[in-house]
């Protein structure tokens, strides 16, 4: 494992190949009403599986699905406030309802190399144009030649194309179409918070893959983060070209000793 793979891991990032795409979505529903049941900032990380597992707030039929479903959650997510993520998405999950499928898309991306590996598929398309499951399917294959048996790539191009419905860069149900996806100062922020953990600074911080996420032009970005600014959520700052976006907010004293390596 190299330095720069071992400060990403430690924020909470997953490096590793592979993710939960092969079996789930980014299980945005599931999120969104395990963090309505434990609404909680101290809750621990047995707090969110205790409430999987034995409160079955998710409404799970077994003890094994139960069981699957925390694993998965975990995987993609966390749900350990002392990571960084998972902790500055609950902050911001707060604090911007309407970002949240962009807040939980961000953090899965972080934590899913097949997620991050679909991204330039999506991106490629236009909005309004039509995004085939097949199409998925072969740009998976191509990227990683027979890794993967024909039931399970299929299930995978499906499980990627509803993540990025449910994160707003797909519509429809069967028929997936590309359509922008809603970027708010709560999303945006922790998107370029993402994006400064991994080593982005300045403008190229707004240029990274993180927060392409977005869906927007810079100009929207470089706006968002302002607004996130006013709201005391970041602290962004421009005077001409130059460009500086810090996040005082969000991060522990450990953790700006962490970055201070980094640099």
């Amino acid at each position: 494992m190299d330095a720069i793979e071992n400060d990403q891991r430690r924020f909470g990032f997953k490096t590793a190949p592979g993710g939960t795409h092969t079996a789930r979505t980014m299980m945005m529903p599931e999120l969104a009403r395990l963090l309505a049941w434990i609404d909680d900032p101290k809750a621990t990380k047995n707090d969110y599986l205790d409430a999987i597992q034995t409160h079955n707030c998710l409404g799970k039929r077994s003890g094994k699905t139960r069981e699957l479903t925390a694993r998965h959650l975990t995987a993609l997510y966390g749900l350990d406030p002392s990571l960084t993520v998972f902790r500055n998405l609950l902050f911001f999950w707060q604090r911007d309802p309407e970002g949240r499928p962009l807040i939980a898309l961000s953090c899965a991306y972080g934590r899913d190399a097949i997620l991050r590996s679909s991204r330039p598929f999506i991106q490629s398309h236009e909005h309004g144009d039509a995004v085939l499951r097949e199409e998925m399917e072969a740009f998976i294959e191509e990227r990683a030649p027979g890794r993967f048996s024909n039931a399970t790539l299929k299930s995978t191009a499906q499980n990627l194309n509803a993540t990025w419905t449910q994160s707003g860069h797909l519509t429809g149900k069967v028929k997936k179409t590309r359509s922008q996806a809603v970027a708010t100062p709560g999303s945006a922020a922790y998107a370029l918070l993402l994006g400064y953990l991994s080593g982005g600074r300045g403008e190229s911080l707004f240029l990274g893959d993180h927060a392409s996420l977005l869906d927007c032009p810079m100009n929207e970005r470089m706006a968002l983060a302002e607004a996130a600014s006013q709201k005391g959520w970041m602290v962004f700052k421009r005077a001409g070209n130059v460009v500086d976006a810090l996040f005082p907010q969000c991060l522990t004293e450990t953790e700006m000793e962490w970055i201070r390596e980094q640099n």
